[in-house]
């Protein structure tokens, strides 16, 4: 099973979305707590390549985007062979 992580931050209709897919998908994820101005709000820009937004999620340590990249991969029937390799 890959190495998911997802920076979220409180009340962020986005990252519930995105946490909802990925247990709907039955896979384990390590959630980082993210609210802006936070270190790790800093690292996950930086891991990013700079997107300033939450969630972030990152695979095996690549990162994928926010919610609405990890539903548009579900969509083309791409997000399944990321989960599991």
């Amino acid at each position: 099973m890959a190495d998911i992580e997802i920076y979220t931050q409180d009340f962020c209709p986005y990252c519930v979305r995105a946490k909802a897919l990925l247990q709907q998908k039955g896979v384990t994820f390590t959630e980082i707590d993210a609210p802006g101005g936070s270190p790790a709000r800093a690292l996950a820009r930086e891991r990013s390549g700079g997107r300033t937004s939450v969630p972030q999620i990152f695979i095996n340590g690549q990162a994928l985007g926010g919610c609405d990249d990890l539903y548009a991969l579900e969509r083309a029937g791409r997000l399944d062979a990321l989960l599991h390799p």
